[in-house]
């Protein structure tokens, strides 16, 4: 009699497993894309995730603070313009992200032992940029007006920032390959993205880390900030060049997909 019991429960314990397994995908972000292969997510990646958004907010907060330190005072409105513009940019595109395609910060938040030796020799000189660019802006804006720039280009430099990031999260949402370093993803099946963002340049995300520090120095007022924001967007460019080398030597299908996308950054010009 037990026994016939148990047997007659088996169809209805699946059915409400089946249930359960349902409801808590629909509640939990990424979890129903992870059932259906469209995202892919490993018991190590809540970690990478919180780890990579720390590392941003550090960074964030570390680049603040030298500005406003190299300024001599908080009392900038430009200042806080700006940061408030690009924290606002951050906590929309992080949600998209995590919303769209969270596999990726996992990935971004990782450390790869393959990376590229280019990228190695180009790590130093752009984290010495990226720290002198709020540097030189306090200085050069607040502390000693070497130079300035009309209050409007505040808003224009903000303006330039909403611009930026538009292909930065359009290629974070697209492209479940896009780490931190530049790596043939054998292991994952790497292949050429051809949607999205990369239908019209075959780097959108580097289109945007590009405009990202010039509009530092329109939104800041200073003049001689330019000078680290031009090295850090002729070094993003240097490394698409190699990028874009190494995928055409390595990446099955990136020629093919180079010819019918032919241009890296800049429709029409390169």
């Amino acid at each position: 009699m037990i026994r016939r019991l148990s047997r007659a429960m088996v169809p209805y314990r699946r059915s409400v497993c089946e249930k359960r397994r349902h409801t808590v995908s629909r509640s939990v972000p990424g979890l129903a894309g992870l059932r259906h292969g469209k995202v892919r997510l490993r018991p190590d990646d809540a970690g990478a995730i919180v780890k990579r958004f720390v590392s941003i907010v550090i960074a964030t907060a570390l680049g603040a603070g030298l500005l406003l330190v190299s300024a001599g005072t908080s009392r900038w409105p430009r200042a806080w313009m700006y940061l408030g513009a690009a924290l606002a940019c951050f906590v929309v595109n992080a949600i998209l992200v995590l919303w769209k395609n969270p596999g990726v910060i996992a990935a971004r938040g990782k450390v790869h032992k393959s990376t590229r030796t280019y990228e190695k020799i180009m790590l130093a000189p752009y984290a010495l940029v990226f720290l002198g660019l709020p540097v030189v802006a306090g200085l050069d804006a607040v502390r000693f007006e070497w130079s300035s720039l009309p209050f409007e280009t505040t808003y224009a430099g903000v303006a330039l920032l909403l611009l930026a990031l538009v292909p930065v999260s359009a290629a974070l949402v697209t492209n479940p390959y896009l780490e931190g370093t530049m790596r043939i993803q054998e292991e994952k099946g790497h292949t050429a993205i051809t949607t999205g963002p990369y239908r019209f340049v075959r780097h959108p995300m580097y289109v945007g880390m590009i405009l990202l520090p010039l509009s530092t120095p329109l939104a800041l007022g200073s003049v001689w900030a330019f000078l680290p924001a031009g090295v850090m967007a002729l070094l993003m460019v240097v490394r698409t060049a190699f990028e874009d080398r190494t995928l055409m030597a390595e990446l099955p299908g990136y020629k093919e997909y180079a010819q019918h996308t032919r241009y890296r950054l800049l429709p029409g010009i390169w």
